[in-house]
């Protein structure tokens, strides 16, 4: 599999073309990702906005099967319930091609390489939505860089929180200090497939102005 010199390359990619082919890769190969090219990733997902610049972002690489094992059973009994209860379910084309990948992942949780769990600390705010949004704010722009990072060099990732549906057990599996909480996890790995385009909404049919309904985008 490469080494990180195979792939650095990949970092020279123009950012418009890794946002406009960026996807949730859940499908990985087994093959091992080293400790350089996971280092990388996470350098510049530290290079993200930080509020106040708290920096209060920490990341913890599980590559210990024993730990991959415990978070996959805590993926398989969400996904489970979440299932159950109609959250993601088959039928059209496009649903039935997630829910099927969802499944490959939660199938395959302990096969994937390298297992990345963003965590903040600092008390979880029991607040107002403002108070929660910022909260929230000091961690995922991180993510979305180290998501970018690794489509930039070919690596395959998808954000899930599945596997911290139960914040007390993903703490206890990861050794976390009541003060650090787990707020992603992004399985990391080379893909079974290719990248290739996204197919998204219009930004016309999603863009609002001034109030919410006045698509006066659309009429230009």
């Amino acid at each position: 599999m490469p080494a990180f010199e195979d792939v650095a390359d990949g970092l020279t990619m123009p950012l418009v073309d890794a946002m406009e082919s960026q996807r949730a890769v859940r499908r990985l190969r087994k093959d091992p990702v080293d400790d350089e090219t996971v280092l990388r990733c996470l350098e510049l997902a530290t290079r993200a906005p930080s509020p106040s610049n708290s920096q209060s972002w920490e990341f913890v690489v599980v590559r210990d099967p024993d730990v991959k094992h415990q978070l996959a059973r805590l993926n398989r009994q969400a996904w489970s319930v979440y299932r159950r209860l109609g959250g993601l379910t088959g039928g059209v084309k496009e649903h039935q091609k997630i829910v099927d990948a969802v499944q490959w992942q939660a199938d395959h949780f302990e096969e994937v390489p390298v297992v990345i769990v963003a965590c903040l600390r600092g008390a979880r705010p029991w607040l107002p939505p403002v108070a929660s949004g910022s909260y929230y704010g000091g961690a995922y722009p991180a993510v979305q860089n180290l998501l970018l990072a690794a489509r930039a060099l070919g690596l395959g990732a998808a954000l899930t929180t599945l596997p911290l549906w139960s914040t007390l057990l993903a703490r206890r599996t990861l050794g976390l200090p009541w003060n650090v909480n787990p707020i992603a996890v992004i399985p990391l790995g080379w893909p079974e497939g290719k990248y290739g385009p996204t197919t998204r909404r219009p930004v016309r049919e999603v863009t609002h102005l001034d109030r919410f309904g006045n698509l006066a985008y659309l009429a230009e």
